[in-house]
């Protein structure tokens, strides 16, 4: 993979084998627990398409790059047997339509026996030799003592959260490559661009094709940012466009970026409040440090976004009252944030402890997608927003909870669509460190 190039030697040296040695230890730990001897790990093969001879993108199953930063070649299998070096069979088929993937050649390749396999049916041979007491993590077509049983995967997922100095530079190179793509997207709008345009200048930007990225990118001009989860990209290149919303990530290693943020047009009313939204997300991230509830995140988050609704004439009460009476869910209707690492919206989220016992989501925050406290290790995306949705918006205007809020404010600035700034967050033994401003920072 080309991003693997870019990497320093010394993310492969004392920072991988510590990486690898957790990994391991993590894996004996679910393998007891799973009452299993061996692991496999298999990377996946992309579906095919219906009716036709072509797949889908590729994307390689999250377990296999934890151990493994093989992220473009399908039919590679871990093998981990506790004691035992892990084994990583490499598909290298002799192929003339495709080319095959080379071996690889980084440093991290020193703590593995890899085995090039022409195809899966030659794997069968460098598996344990008996596949009672083996579990595979993935789909494969051969009888496994157990399949994905949840006891390993809870063991896993719950540990996940805590990231190891491998993973934390991982995730600062990710965070890297999305601020050069950000400010490249919202330099072309600013030039006239249209949010196709903005996204052509990401992929060139971050150096990513678009099915490497780690999500679809979210490129919304006006009234398109007021959609959370906006899918299209218009060409159109209007000239009376009022603002850029971008929700857009990189990746590194296998290791996702997750990154927002909002600009005005002009120097204008939504413009101070992007300002306002720019400072909240920032005081909100200073608060974060071990031991912090994130449902109370979740809660300080609608307090904040309560009161600079007040400060813009938004609504007529304060901010206390405006998260009392549900206000600020019609403005801001999502979750504060959630796990990242090798998935977006990483696993282990809800995990009370390696069992597999979950913690509640806490009543009326249906869409929060962490409830776990804090520790230190774990990386956070930190994404208030404050948007002008109609469907939420509109069946309030005739109810007593319509007549707090100033309507020709609304009217005023509904044509923006709406905010979000998104940062991506380690959390310390001492409080907190932002990987995505120090990577904003570190470009000028």
């Amino acid at each position: 993979m080309k991003n693997q190039q870019t990497a320093p030697e010394s993310l492969y040296g004392e920072l991988y084998r510590t990486h690898l040695a957790s990994v391991c230890a993590r894996a004996d730990k679910a393998l007891e627990r799973a009452d299993c001897d061996n692991l496999v790990v298999y990377s996946g093969a992309p579906p095919m398409q219906f009716l036709d001879d072509q797949a889908y993108p590729f994307k390689v199953n999250p377990h296999f790059k934890q151990w493994v930063p093989v992220l473009d070649n399908p039919g590679c299998l871990l093998v981990y047997q506790p004691g035992r070096r892990p084994r990583l069979l490499f598909n290298h088929p002799t192929d003339f339509w495709h080319k095959p993937a080379a071996l690889p050649q980084a440093p991290w390749a020193e703590a593995f026996d890899i085995v090039p396999i022409p195809n899966l049916a030659a794997a069968r041979a460098h598996l344990p030799d008996t596949l009672a007491r083996t579990a595979l993590i993935g789909e494969l077509p051969l009888k496994f003592g157990q399949v994905n049983p949840q006891s390993l995967l809870d063991s896993l997922h719950y540990h996940r959260a805590f990231k190891t100095g491998y993973e934390v530079e991982c995730l600062r190179h990710a965070n890297h490559f999305g601020a050069l793509g950000h400010r490249a997207a919202q330099a072309s709008f600013l030039a006239g661009g249209s949010e196709f345009d903005a996204h052509l200048a990401y992929l060139q930007a971050c150096n990513q094709r678009e099915e490497e990225l780690p999500y679809n990118s979210i490129v919304a001009i006006d009234t398109n940012a007021a959609v959370l989860h906006y899918q299209h990209l218009e060409r159109s290149r209007s000239t009376q466009r009022r603002s850029f919303l971008i929700d857009a990530g990189a990746n590194f290693n296998g290791y996702a970026s997750d990154i927002t943020r909002t600009c005005s047009a002009h120097e204008d009313d939504f413009a101070m409040l992007v300002s306002g939204m720019d400072q909240l997300q920032q005081d909100l991230c200073a608060t974060l440090r071990p031991g912090a509830d994130w449902a109370d995140v979740q809660m300080d988050t609608h307090l904040r976004v309560g009161h600079l609704l007040r400060e813009a004439d938004l609504i007529r009460i304060d901010g206390e009252a405006a998260v009392a009476e549900g206000l600020t869910a019609l403005f801001f209707p999502h979750g504060v944030g959630h796990l990242l690492g090798l998935q977006v919206h990483d696993a282990g989220g809800f995990l009370r402890d390696e069992s597999g016992a979950t913690i509640d989501k806490p009543p009326g925050q249906p869409f929060l997608r962490l409830t776990r406290r804090l520790e230190s290790g774990f990386v956070v995306t930190v994404e208030p927003g404050l948007y002008f949705i109609d469907p939420l918006l509109e069946p309030v205007r005739q109810m007593a909870l319509g007549r707090q809020i100033n309507w020709n404010r609304v009217k005023a600035l509904r044509p923006c669509g709406g905010i979000r700034i998104e940062d991506n967050v380690l959390i310390t033994e001492t409080g907190s460190e932002n990987l995505t401003r120090q990577a904003f920072a570190a470009l000028g």
